[in-house]
């Protein structure tokens, strides 16, 4: 059933409600903000794909927000409900990543179609909406993540052209400088031994759903696949060179850090 509601957000430009949502799990409020793009040529039929009940695909999808490139914000579904945006996902051990999170959508073509630099107006408009959702839910830096990071064998979005490092200069998420790109060794398919246990432990840590394999498996493969998109965006390729490696590390002690001085780790 379709009904009107009033915008959580105050930078909400209107409201299109969705009919696909439902209860969060028992006792669950939302502690992430999930980034996606849109992956459609055009932003009108994407809105009208996160509200229609019946698509063709027989996959009724949405989400909470949807930023258009010039960054009109269209909300769908209410903060309190749970969007169906995430799929089969697994953030820290939780596979139920639509009852913790919000789901921004952000109009791109995305991969299969023409890959686009996001618009100034439209991060503005996403700086915006997470900063008033941040003011009124306890939503730690490293819980502000993208698709791909939950689901990296399925997913690329909001890929590597989207500007976390834009998002955190405005004091969204968390983010460390990239390491440079130097030449040397780097652990790649089927690699094996402590080095491979170490950084499937280090992704663990973070958050990525990689298990301590000791191998360099399909599943830590696209783990740092999403990885560098989103914090080593200039070079990805999967495979663990030193920046990758370092650009970990560092992030995991910044969020140490943060723990230590009583701050939002989201640990």
């Amino acid at each position: 059933m379709r009904f009107a509601f009033a915008p959580d957000a105050a930078v909400v430009s209107a409201v299109k409600a969705s009919p696909n949502h439902g209860a969060r799990r028992a006792g669950c409020a939302p502690d992430m903000i999930l980034m996606h793009y849109t992956g459609m040529s055009d932003a009108i039929a994407a809105l009208d794909r996160l509200c229609d009940p019946t698509p063709s695909d027989g996959h009724p999808v949405s989400a909470h927000d949807l930023v258009f490139e010039d960054g009109a914000i269209f909300q769908c579904v209410p903060e309190t409900r749970r969007a169906w945006h995430a799929g089969v996902a697994s953030w820290r051990g939780d596979v139920d990543v639509n009852s913790r999170s919000i789901g921004i959508e952000i109009a791109n073509p995305g991969h299969d179609l023409d890959y686009q630099d996001f618009p100034d107006e439209q991060i503005a408009a996403v700086i915006a909406l997470c900063a008033d959702i941040v003011r009124r839910r306890p939503i730690p830096p490293d819980h502000i993540l993208g698709h791909a990071d939950v689901a990296p064998a399925r997913k690329r979005d909001p890929g590597e052209k989207f500007p976390w490092h834009k998002l955190f200069g405005a004091g969204i998420g968390h983010w460390v400088e990239p390491a440079a790109l130097t030449p040397g060794a780097d652990l790649e398919n089927e690699a094996g031994g402590c080095a491979v246990a170490a950084l499937q432990i280090a992704l663990a840590a973070y958050g990525y759903a990689v298990d301590l394999t000791k191998r360099y498996d399909r599943a830590t493969r696209d783990a740092v696949v999403a990885f560098q998109r989103h914090f080593r965006p200039a070079h990805v390729d999967g495979r663990a060179d030193w920046s990758t490696v370092d650009t970990l590390t560092r992030l995991l002690a910044a969020r140490d850090r943060l723990a230590a001085i009583g701050g939002d780790s989201g640990r």
